[in-house]
């Protein structure tokens, strides 16, 4: 995907969803339909229904007659149909599920159509809004959305940082930055500070094309009160026409980018966490950033959802990984910071 400017109207980025040929799901339509006849016609009630707690009872009938991995299969290929990219599983509400009952109960409640997996997916099928508040709910899922200003703290480093570097201009990067939350808490410091439109940057980057849409437009069709929450809070931006300085694209951290170098980063609710926590990869993503920090340059690395680096990876390792990859590290409001050196 291209770089996405949040100057550009919302309406002329293109949503990465396409019609679905439902011609290739017959076969996994009819098999689900079977499998689940079998469930219901087999196990005793409760089938799964919103709002209901799962036993384990309930899971192991559910898994034993309507396994997870057959749905998880036949739901998958429906990303791959519906997604313009190549989708990455994880946020999904089937990765890692025990069972239909526990992805049945988590699908947002417009969306808890029917427990018969079969009837869902014709649904989404013939539904074209639908498919897309689905697919929403799925790679945007609201337990990785903590809303703005999550790291004040760190904010008021930053505003005391830009204050002493006393710098005319500045070019900032929200390394995954999600949907935007973060990259537009920073914009709005960079504005606060006085700094023109013209003399400011700030780029947000993550892996996960619905966000960057979403990031761009403040548009967001699984989440009616989201979406007015976060248009909210950016009207800002047009009003102070602050919005052409802000940027959003797809980037994979593990993949050295070529660049001009930024003068601060932000990694905030990654590095340690869940997602990214494997010391190689960790090397590797610091060190990608690393090189696409300017000389003077700073990076800071908080996190306060996912569980965090507090039980993936102490802070003491990270701080270490800091100091290999150039930096020199420094408490910084809820996270660490570190220091690139001018040579």
């Amino acid at each position: 995907m291209q770089l996405c400017n949040a100057a550009v109207a919302p309406d002329t980025l293109e949503l990465p969803v396409r019609a679905v040929d439902r011609d290739i799901f017959p076969f996994a339509v009819r098999r689900l339909n079977t499998l689940f006849t079998l469930y219901a016609d087999t196990c005793p009630v409760p089938l799964p229904a919103p709002g209901l707690i799962i036993t384990p009872e309930i899971r192991n009938q559910c898994q034993c007659y309507l396994p997870i991995a057959e749905i998880t299969s036949a739901f998958y290929g429906l990303y791959r149909s519906a997604l313009t990219y190549s989708p990455i599983f994880s946020s999904t509400p089937f990765h890692n599920a025990m069972s239909w009952a526990d992805v049945f109960v988590a699908l947002p409640p417009n969306i808890q159509i029917s427990a018969n997996p079969a009837r869902l997916l014709e649904a989404l099928l013939a539904e074209r809004a639908l498919l897309t508040e689905f697919l929403f709910a799925s790679f945007l899922p609201a337990r990785f959305y903590n809303g703005f200003e999550r790291y004040p703290r760190q904010q008021e480093f930053i505003r005391r940082w830009l204050t002493d570097r006393n710098m005319k201009k500045v070019r900032c990067l929200d390394a995954a930055c999600g949907t935007g939350e973060g990259t537009y808490d920073l914009a709005r410091v960079l504005s606060e500070r006085g700094f023109p439109s013209e003399e400011a940057q700030v780029d947000g980057w993550t892996l996960e094309p619905l966000e960057v849409w979403a990031a761009t437009t403040g548009r967001f069709p699984h989440n009616q009160q989201r979406e007015a929450d976060f248009q909210k809070n950016t009207s800002w931006l047009f009003e102070r026409e602050f919005h052409s300085s802000i940027h959003f694209r797809c980037a994979d951290l593990l993949i050295r980018a070529n660049e001009e170098p930024f003068d601060l980063i932000i990694c905030n609710g990654l590095l340690g966490g869940p997602i990214l926590h494997e010391k190689g990869e960790l090397d590797l993503a610091i060190g990608n950033l690393v090189g696409v920090l300017a000389p003077n340059g700073i990076m800071l690395a908080a996190d306060s959802f996912h569980g965090g680096w507090k039980q993936q990876c102490p802070q003491s390792e990270l701080r270490a990984l800091f100091e290999k990859n150039g930096l020199n590290p420094f408490e910084a409001g809820e996270g660490i910071g570190g220091l690139k050196s001018d040579q």
